[in-house]
C-alpha cells in the first residue's frame, strides 16, 4: 500500500490532463452524419463499458488469487475493485440510456447487451452487499471471492451478446486491433478518452484500495484495544 501512495498523486494529475485533452477533442470533433451530436455521448459510453468489464476482470483475478494464496493485499484489491467497477457499469447504463433516447426513441430497451450490463451492475452490488453482510472478515472475503468467480460468466455474455442475438445495440466500437468500427476524425477523441478512462479507473482503484487498507487497520486497532480493555 505504501507504493500506491507514491503513485496516487502523479496518476491523478495524468488522469486530469488526459481527460481534459480528451474532452477538448470530443467537443471539437465533427458531428456524425447519422447520429448528429449524440455521437459525443459514445466517447464516454464506450470507455466506461470497457472499464466496467475490465474492472470485473481485475476483481475476478484478485478473488481467484486470494482463494489460492490467502493474501490480504489481494483481498483489498478485490474489495476496492467492486465499487469502482459498479460506478463504471452505472455510467455505461446511464450514458447508453441518454444515447438511446434520440437513436432508438426510448430511454431503455430490454436489449441483450443492455440487459447483460444491467446484470453486471447487479452482480457488483451483490458482491458489495455480501461482503458487508457477513461479520467474520475471513468468511466475508471468501464468500465475496466465490461470488465474483461465479459472476464472471456474465462477461463473455456481454462481449458476445451482439453476435449471439439479434440486438438493437450496434456492434462493438473497439473489439481489438484492426476491428475498430469508429474511423476517421471520430477515432482520435475515442482513443484519448479511452486512455483517460483507463487512467481514471487505475486512479480510483488506487484511492479505494488505500481507503480499504486504512479502514482495516483502524478496525484491527479497535479490536486490539477492546481486547485489552
Amino acid at each position: 500500500m505504501d507504493k500506491l501512495a507514491k503513485i496516487q498523486r502523479p496518476l491523478g494529475l495524468l488522469t486530469l490532463v488526459t481527460l481534459a485533452a480528451g474532452l477538448y477533442m470530443v467537443f471539437t470533433a465533427p458531428v456524425d452524419f447519422q447520429q448528429g451530436n449524440s455521437v459525443r455521448i459514445l466517447y464516454a459510453h464506450v470507455p466506461s463499458a470497457k472499464l466496467a468489464l475490465g474492472m470485473y476482470l481485475v476483481l475476478t483475478i484478485a478473488s481467484a488469487l486470494y482463494l489460492w494464496k490467502r493474501t490480504e493485499t489481494l483481498d483489498i484489491i478485490a474489495e476496492a475493485a467492486a465499487p469502482v467497477g459498479a460506478l463504471f457499469a452505472l455510467v455505461t447504463l446511464a450514458s447508453g440510456s441518454i444515447w438511446g433516447k434520440p437513436m432508438w426513441g426510448a430511454w431503455w430497451a430490454w436489449d441483450a447487451r443492455l440487459t447483460s450490463v444491467l446484470v453486471l451492475l447487479i452482480i457488483y452490488v451483490g458482491i458489495i452487499a455480501l461482503r458487508h453482510s457477513i461479520e467474520d472478515p475471513r468468511k466475508s472475503s471468501q464468500a465475496s471471492a466465490v461470488l465474483a468467480l461465479v459472476g464472471f460468466v456474465d462477461l463473455p455474455i456481454i462481449h458476445f451478446s451482439v453476435v449471439w442475438w439479434r440486438t438493437l445495440h450496434q456492434p462493438a466500437s473497439m473489439s481489438g486491433p484492426g476491428k475498430i468500427a469508429i474511423v476517421g476524425p471520430l477515432l482520435p477523441p475515442l482513443l484519448v478518452m479511452s486512455a483517460a478512462f483507463l487512467l481514471m479507473g487505475a486512479y480510483l482503484l488506487v484511492v479505494k484500495s488505500r481507503e480499504v487498507a486504512a479502514r482495516r487497520q483502524l478496525e484491527a486497532l479497535d479490536m486490539g484495544s477492546s481486547h485489552h480493555d
